[in-house]
């Protein structure tokens, strides 16, 4: 762990994007907890669940497209600023929701909260490469996910305590606040005058029309990064439909039944906050043991991306047929210790191998790619559950086959493009065109 603490000690402007990281991670999780019960206490339908988190992903996609040029135009900490702040006030609308009547509230107020978001992730992930050196790139990407799983583990498990014996409103007042104190953080950030776009970079984008199919030409004409940069959406088609399925999951096959004895009234929710803590666990430890196994060659990055993706497909399977709690949260391990290699691995990659003037739309296009397919999932989850009526083991069983498909693709990309990696330690980057 020295190699993380000694980037955060010596390098301010990455330890202010971490810490306002932390604060808005935290509150991201509680957010999550609180509106699952608010959602189950308005009404008990699957389907209201698939349109919650089609509500969080369809905007991603919807205006992903847009905040890649405005990463690429605009100063990148302002965007995240405003973006935090709005959020903010945003989340407090929450708080006037009451009864089944407000549910198209909302759904409305998910969809602007991130819509906001759409404008955070292509910023922050475009900013990173300006702000750590090209071969800090893997520790700072593999500390972000530290990070995020860790606020995931406490986020989840103390927003199921403060939902549980507060209500959802605290909680989310929880999140509101944590905005602006991210926003606070952000805003210290000093960024190198040399990352600025040029004025002719920047007059360039603001006369055309379509500014974002230059990083969609410039993707046609790199393949091999295209490939990288649909990675998570491949992912995504498997656990977007997870995200559901954990909830039913928590409440209806394995409830905690020794929650009361612990304090928490609700037994599904305290298997949820389990489930995520889990996660946590997953996340972080993944890409932190596949990193010091494999290192951070080029070709070692793109060989821990294929491993994500079968520990993915694994531990989706093993999902299909747990019989306890115990085998529901060893299955949940394994899953998530793929999904957290495949996504700090391949974003390492692209922030290594993109030009900065192509970051923000390239990142944009990654983060629109797997929301779509991360929707598409969701919403056939939802679905097959409540239309086509399968068992919740009938629905993983079938995402676990798509995990199949998925991973046979990437495994035939990764080997034809092994040619293009290189052992070197030395991070590679594409040539401009």
């Amino acid at each position: 762990m020295n190699e993380y603490l000694d980037l955060l000690r010596r390098n301010p402007n990455f330890r202010n994007l971490w810490l306002g990281s932390v604060i808005s991670q935290f509150g991201d999780w509680f957010n999550v907890i609180a509106s699952a019960e608010l959602i189950t206490r308005l009404t008990d339908s699957g389907v209201a669940l698939s349109y919650l988190f089609l509500a969080r992903f369809l905007p991603l996609f919807i205006f992903s497209p847009v905040a890649g040029v405005l990463a690429d135009k605009f100063n990148r900490k302002h965007i995240m600023v405003l973006s935090d702040v709005l959020r903010g006030a945003t989340v407090l609308g929450f708080l006037l929701i009451r009864d089944p009547g407000d549910i198209w509230y909302f759904y409305l107020l998910t969809i602007l909260q991130f819509s906001l978001s759409a404008l955070f992730t292509p910023a922050r992930g475009a900013v990173l490469a300006n702000i750590v050196e090209p071969g800090e790139l893997v520790t700072a990407n593999a500390l972000d996910s530290l990070t995020w799983s860790t606020m995931l583990a406490l986020g989840a498990f103390l927003g199921g305590v403060v939902a549980a014996f507060f209500g959802a409103e605290a909680a989310f007042l929880a999140d509101s606040m944590s905005f602006f104190l991210s926003a606070v953080f952000i805003g210290r950030i000093i960024l190198p005058l040399q990352t600025s776009p040029s004025a002719e970079h920047a007059s360039a984008v603001a006369v055309s029309r379509f500014a974002f199919l230059d990083g969609f030409r410039y993707l046609l004409q790199q393949p091999f990064i295209l490939g990288i940069a649909l990675a998570k959406a491949g992912g995504s088609l498997v656990w977007g439909a997870i995200n559901v399925l954990e909830i039913s999951y928590a409440n209806d096959l394995f409830p905690f039944i020794g929650a009361e004895r612990v304090g928490v009234s609700d037994p599904g929710t305290a298997t949820l906050g389990l489930i995520y803590v889990v996660s946590g666990l997953g996340t972080g430890v993944g890409p932190l043991v596949m990193r010091h196994w494999l290192g951070d060659s080029p070709r070692r990055l793109m060989l821990g991306v294929t491993l994500g993706f079968v520990f993915l497909t694994a531990g989706t399977a093993w999902l299909s047929v747990v019989s306890s709690l115990g085998m529901l949260l060893l299955a949940t391990l394994t899953r998530t210790l793929g999904t957290g290699t495949l996504w700090v691995f391949s974003a390492a990659l692209l922030q290594t191998i993109v030009p900065d003037r192509f970051r923000g739309r390239v990142f944009s296009f990654e983060f629109a790619s797997l929301t779509l397919t991360q929707s598409i999932s969701t919403i056939t989850a939802g679905y097959l559950l409540d239309v086509k009526g399968l068992p919740i083991q009938g629905v993983m069983a079938v995402m676990a086959s798509i995990g199949v498909v998925v991973t046979a693709v990437w495994a035939s990309f990764h080997l034809a493009n092994r040619r293009n990696l290189r052992e070197e330690p030395t991070p590679i980057r594409v040539v401009n065109k």
